[in-house]
């Protein structure tokens, strides 16, 4: 589960606890920014708690004083240029491909494809957010399970301000309605825990002091169920997301995702529109996009 650069720490940490396995976004340096080495650690420890019968479920976390900023944009460990060893597809690799040739095939696999793999992991999984949970961190805490949040905690996908209308794994209307999503990315603003708690995003609210215990806690006691009926149990309430047209709704709008990013590379310089961490924080603050309680500053 290491960095490709030698000596790296470890981007994601794996401990197990009686019957719970915490696994940890471990960049805090750069708020658990996303690179392709977190992901491919992400999935590989996912696997080991699937594979682990002494696991009856997991927590996922975040080291440091945020859950995770979103998609590395930015950072000196990004590594979009890297292949790794692909496993959430069969699509081909994206290094040495260009345009939408390259873009589809990375994000494909390490955004939407992965999510969608840990979605299904049979084991139940809660999240534990603190600080930014910003639009690449959304998708990780969406396909969890359940989210303990801690009251200083916010949520945010600001991505629109890069002209593109969301993150790659699109939930938004499933997770929040269709009302709230709406207003979500039209604003880029954030939204507290509490909010998030009222409109059912998030299922407890604690003192930011007490989330780990909360959230170990909580998958303890779920853990505690019979393992196959907790899979059973999640699976038809996936498949029942599903039918309501998640699955079907991920496809289209990851398509409307790429035309974004092709419209942004023909008429400006990059897929991005030119943005990245510190620009996203810059406009925020813009008199246009004021920071507010309910707003973000962070990257995609």
């Amino acid at each position: 589960m290491a960095d490709h650069s030698a000596g790296a720490p470890e981007v994601v940490t794996y401990e197990r606890t009686g019957s719970v396995a915490r696994v940890t976004l471990n960049r805090p340096e750069y708020r658990n920014a996303q690179n392709s080495a977190m992901t491919y650690a992400l999935d590989a420890a996912f696997r080991r708690a699937a594979d682990d019968d002494a696991v009856g479920a997991v927590v996922l976390a975040g080291a440091g004083e945020h859950f995770s900023a979103g998609h590395d944009i930015g950072s000196p460990g990004r590594d979009a240029h890297l292949s790794f060893p692909r496993t959430a597809g069969l699509w081909w690799d994206h290094v040495g491909k260009q345009g939408g040739d390259a873009r589809f095939a990375r994000e494909s696999e390490v955004y939407l494809g992965m999510c969608r793999r840990w979605r299904e992991l049979p084991k139940p999984v809660v999240c534990a957010v603190q600080g930014a949970c910003v639009a690449g961190g959304l998708m990780l805490a969406w396909v969890c399970d359940l989210i303990v949040a801690a009251e200083g905690a916010y949520f945010a996908d600001p991505v629109l301000r890069m002209g593109i209308p969301g993150v790659e794994y699109f939930a938004h209307p499933w997770v929040m309605g269709p009302r709230a999503a709406k207003e979500f990315l039209y604003t880029g603003d954030r939204m507290t825990a509490r909010r998030a708690h009222e409109i059912g995003m998030v299922n407890r609210v604690v003192p930011d002091a007490d989330l780990r215990t909360e959230a170990e806690a909580l998958a303890a006691r779920i853990a505690g169920m019979p393992r196959f009926g907790l899979a059973l149990a999640k699976r038809a309430v996936n498949q029942a997301e599903d039918l309501m047209g998640l699955h079907s709704g991920l496809d289209s709008v990851f398509g409307l995702h790429h035309l974004a990013h092709a419209h942004n590379a023909e008429t400006g310089t990059d897929a991005l529109a030119g943005m990245d961490a510190r620009a996203m924080r810059a406009a925020a603050r813009s008199p246009q996009h004021p920071a507010r309680d309910t707003g973000s500053e962070d990257g995609a």
